[in-house]
């Protein structure tokens, strides 16, 4: 049966208007992103058999245009309507900490950190560049790659903070293995970019890790 065929109810789409999208399940939500089904399978039985092929929500969002092509139903058009969606709740994290609001909750900026860190193939190493009262002035992915004291150049940082007019700053970098304890590299990173900040009166915050279930701050830690 056709979801158009159900009572309204029970459409994902109405249920989401009337009642909200945080009441609507992982598959009712993919659907309502998907819009239609295929020969015989609502778009509702598409989304739930995709989450339980991918392992869940999350290994969907992470496959590749390839193995969602591979999926009946699917194709480039479906794969861009989802990541699309992915993108846009990556933007509005990183919009709700730039609007000019001082950086106050540690877990706003762990939640946006993690989203756009967590999933990433390779390391990246980013920075939050702020005001004087902590304000969100700009973030940038500055190197890619093996980050370690070869890569990541602390006169590349200091340059971006001043051309920001940064007062401060937080930095972090994801580990693709999925473990956020930090190496003795990422900590001789942190003291040589702390050294660096402050010949220029910029003050260095934090550095975040990025694992795949935590993120890891090196200041609680007393190492920064």
């Amino acid at each position: 049966m056709r979801i158009a065929d159900w009572p309204q109810t029970e459409r994902p789409r109405e249920r989401l208007l009337s009642r909200g999208a945080a009441t609507l399940s992982d598959a009712e939500l993919l659907a309502i992103l998907l819009r239609t089904g295929t020969q015989g399978q609502s778009a509702l039985d598409l989304a739930r058999s995709l989450i339980a092929r991918f392992d869940g929500l999350r290994g969907l969002l992470e496959s590749s245009l390839e193995q969602i092509c591979e999926q009946p139903g699917l194709g480039p058009a479906k794969f861009a309507q989802i990541h699309a969606a992915l993108e846009l709740a990556r933007r509005h994290l990183r919009e709700s900490m730039t609007r000019g609001e001082p950086l106050t909750s540690p877990q706003a900026t762990r939640n946006y950190l993690t989203a756009a860190l967590r999933d990433r193939p390779h390391e990246v190493f980013s920075a939050l560049m702020l005001d004087t009262r902590h304000r969100v002035i700009a973030y940038e992915e500055l190197f890619t790659g093996t980050i370690d004291s070869a890569h990541v150049h602390p006169r590349v940082v200091v340059e971006k903070a001043l051309q920001k007019r940064a007062a401060a700053m937080i930095v972090a970098h994801n580990h693709p293995s999925g473990v956020a304890e930090p190496s003795q590299a990422d900590l001789a990173i942190t003291r040589r970019l702390r050294d660096a900040l402050a010949l220029v009166d910029i003050r260095l915050l934090d550095h975040f890790i990025v694992g795949d279930g935590e993120i890891v701050s090196l200041a609680e830690r007393g190492l920064v």
